[in-house]
This record gives structure tokens, C-alpha cells and sequence, in this order.
């Protein structure tokens, strides 16, 4: 019987349709897996993350007024007059103890009526109306502030929700304690490697953990206390912590 000889375009074909298979059976990386593999290599990184805080003291040396003037008439334009007037008065003597127009401003501003209640099953009637106007006062000279205190009340403001105490410069004093928290989170992460036979390497992240703590108020019965008595204004000290997460590379 006689043998079958390939001619050469035959034998090309052929050659070509075992590369193709051989290609579809080796193995093969596509970029999804090579991203897969990229992150579990990181997730296998060794690492150590501390939190740590460090505070600094400081004494504040401005304050904030909450006060303003209530009163009743037997009409809402007649309350509104009266407390009109008597707001204007106000806020003249805070400018004339050296309260610039800027740190004043209008917080609250109502005009209600005043309710009774006869016996029960009737309904309520009014017997007049009240006007509430509201202030927030800067006092940026706390040297100043009893006095400012004194003079509102002598120009008849009989509201006084309370007196809070900040440090102006807060955000600038508070970098000492940023640095301190790092210190501290840098010796932390260095004990934590020790303990586990590692050392500490380079600095992957650092994130500051920001809280608002506001200033420190001084609730209406101390501020009544305390004009009763020429107006002694203790100011007392404020602390200011930095809070910060770090992430080192374990070596």
C-alpha cells in the first residue's frame, strides 16, 4: 500500500493547529488575575497600626455672650416696640465697652403670644404678646469682660443663656500636641514590633482623628452668681488634644 506523503501546504496547516492547541492549553494570566494576586501580596504585607493622643494646656482669652432682651406687652407691635427699643439700647453700651459691631450678631428673634389656660374643657385665651430678641457676643479682651457683663445688665438685658470660654489660637497651639501624638504613636508601633520579633520601617499613613470639643461654657446661674459680686470672671484653662493613626511597614 502505498504511504501518503504531505504536501507542504498540508503540513503547514497542521504545524499551525498544534501551536493553536498547545497555546489554549498552557496556562495563562489575564490582568484581573494579576490584579488579584498584586492584592493579596498586600494584604500578606506585615504591618502595624497605633492610635495615640497627647494634649496641651492653654488659657483661653476670648469668651462668648449668649443674651438678649424678653418682654411682654398687651399687642405685638407694642412688644416688638418696647423690645426693639430696649435691644438698641443694649447693643449701644456693647459698643461703647469696646464691643466692635462684628462680634455681635443676632441669634434668636421671636414675637409669641401669651397664653392662659382657664379651667378645664376651655379653651385658651391670649392675654398679650412677648418678643424675645437674642445675641451672641464676642469679647475678645477678657480683661473687659466684667465689665461687659455689668454694662448689659445695666442697659437692661434679662437674658443671659450662658458665657462660653475659647482659645483664639487654638488650632496654632495644638501642633505641639500633633507631635507628641506622633511620638507617642511612633514609640507604641516600636514596642508592638519588638514584642514581636519585627522592627519598625517606613510610615504608610498617617490620619488625623479631628473632634470638636467647643468651647467651655459657663451655665446662667454661675454668670448671675458672679455679677452679683462685681463680676469676677474666672477663665480657668482649656486643654487641646491631637489624635492621630498611624500605619507603619514591619521590617
Amino acid at each position: 500500500m502505498p504511504r501518503f506523503a504531505p504536501t507542504p501546504l498540508f503540513a503547514t496547516v497542521l504545524a499551525f493547529s498544534l501551536a493553536a492547541e498547545a497555546f489554549l492549553a498552557s496556562p495563562h494570566v489575564s490582568a484581573q488575575d494579576a490584579a488579584q494576586t498584586s492584592s493579596q501580596e498586600k494584604s500578606m504585607e506585615r504591618t502595624v497600626t497605633v492610635t495615640a493622643s497627647a494634649v496641651v494646656s492653654a488659657t483661653p482669652d476670648e469668651a462668648t455672650i449668649q443674651t438678649g432682651v424678653s418682654g411682654e406687652a398687651s399687642t405685638a407691635r407694642e412688644a416688638l416696640s418696647k423690645n426693639s427699643a430696649a435691644m438698641a439700647k443694649v447693643i449701644a453700651e456693647l459698643k461703647s465697652a469696646g464691643v466692635e459691631a462684628k462680634d455681635i450678631q443676632t441669634t434668636q428673634f421671636n414675637v409669641e403670644p401669651v397664653y392662659v389656660y382657664p379651667k378645664e374643657g376651655q379653651p385658651p385665651q391670649i392675654t398679650g404678646y412677648r418678643a424675645q430678641n437674642m445675641v451672641s457676643v464676642l469679647v475678645r479682651n477678657l480683661d473687659k469682660l466684667g465689665d461687659v457683663l455689668d454694662q448689659l445688665v445695666s442697659a437692661g438685658a434679662n437674658q443671659m443663656n450662658g458665657i462660653s470660654f475659647d482659645v483664639s489660637q487654638a488650632e496654632t497651639l495644638k501642633d505641639a500636641a500633633r507631635k507628641q501624638a506622633m511620638a507617642n504613636a511612633l514609640r507604641r508601633a516600636k514596642l508592638y514590633a519588638e514584642a514581636a520579633g519585627a522592627q519598625v520601617g517606613e510610615i504608610v499613613q498617617i490620619q488625623e482623628d479631628v473632634s470638636f470639643t467647643g468651647p467651655r461654657p459657663m451655665v446662667f446661674k454661675q454668670a448671675r452668681a458672679a455679677m452679683a459680686e462685681s463680676v469676677p470672671v474666672e477663665r480657668g484653662s482649656q486643654d487641646l488634644e491631637a489624635r492621630v493613626t498611624a500605619t507603619w511597614r514591619l521590617k
